[in-house]
């Protein structure tokens, strides 16, 4: 293999390597910085949405429990789990594709059933009361999330619709039925607000980030090395090819009266300076020899 095919492809796999790892590097970056501006969404979802509740726990029920029949109940103006949806339903038309949700284990509410994943959030939670939240990367219906989960704690307010279901407003029983979403107790933790931030989209974009910046690479390599291709031919191969067949033929004593023609400021050139010199001493030692 001559050196030209061996530099070539040596420098060439260094490249590639080293193009190979900037894509790498490029696609973690991206990645990294989505994670965190998904985080950083996801929290500002649910802090405006945990805001609302616990605005209308501490300033709008409390006047609204004085103003209305203990039997009486009117979801959307005395649960803080409807109130904190009906707020989600209409921020949700802003940002598609985002999810809250308030898990639960037993709720009142169908669609707040929690999954699997949502349970298991509850079950931490409510085993170990010190952790405040929990966060990272999920797939749901095959979706990637980055999700943000909070626990809720059942306070006493709560077990007038959560507790004995014999003690429960009529109205809420009306609606709700009996089944479901009571027997709750203070303290403990059976639900979990969640905030999910769609990443797909992210995602496809640090790895479209990462391939484009390796085609740039790619097509950088590939016009490095019709540089170096020309470089090696023009001013290295064809040269040394060149003065290979000068000292060939000096070594049969041929072509003594001609200079080898390369006068490079160069390696290069220092040889064909060396291989001239070559050329006058076999010259005039061949004509001390004729002459004996």
């Amino acid at each position: 293999m001559s050196i030209r095919i061996r530099f070539t492809i040596v420098i060439g796999v260094l490249s590639l390597i080293a193009c190979v790892l900037l894509a790498y590097a490029s696609y973690q970056f991206s990645l990294k910085n989505a994670m965190e501006e998904a985080k950083t969404k996801g929290e500002m979802v649910f802090n405006m949405i945990d805001s609302s509740r616990m605005f209308f726990k501490n300033k709008q029920r409390p006047i609204v429990m004085e103003i209305v029949d203990q039997d009486r109940f009117f979801p959307e103006i005395m649960s803080g789990f409807v109130v904190a949806r009906g707020v989600w339903e209409n921020y949700q038309k802003r940002f598609p594709g985002y999810t809250f949700k308030q898990a639960t284990i037993d709720p009142l509410y169908p669609p707040n059933k929690a999954d699997a994943n949502e349970t298991q959030f509850i079950k931490e939670f409510d085993a170990n009361k010190d952790l405040k939240n929990r966060e990272g990367t999920i797939v749901k219906d095959g979706k990637k999330f980055y999700y943000f989960a909070r626990p809720i704690a059942v306070d006493k307010g709560c077990l007038r619709c959560h507790g004995d279901v014999e003690e429960a407003p009529k109205d809420q029983i009306e609606i709700y039925g009996t089944e479901h979403g009571y027997d709750w107790r203070a303290g403990q933790i059976v639900s979990t607000s969640v905030v999910y931030v769609p990443i797909d989209d992210a995602i496809a974009a640090a790895k479209k980030g990462a391939t484009n910046l390796f085609a740039i690479g790619a097509t950088g390599i590939v016009l490095i090395m019709a540089v170096l291709w020309f470089f090696l031919s023009s001013g290295v191969v064809s040269p040394l090819v060149k003065l290979q067949e000068k000292t060939k033929q000096i070594s049969l004593g041929k072509e003594l009266d001609e200079v080898v023609g390369i006068d490079s400021k160069d390696e290069i050139g220092d040889l064909a300076r060396a291989i001239d010199r070559l050329r006058i001493s076999t010259a005039k030692l061949l004509k001390r020899c004729a002459g004996k």
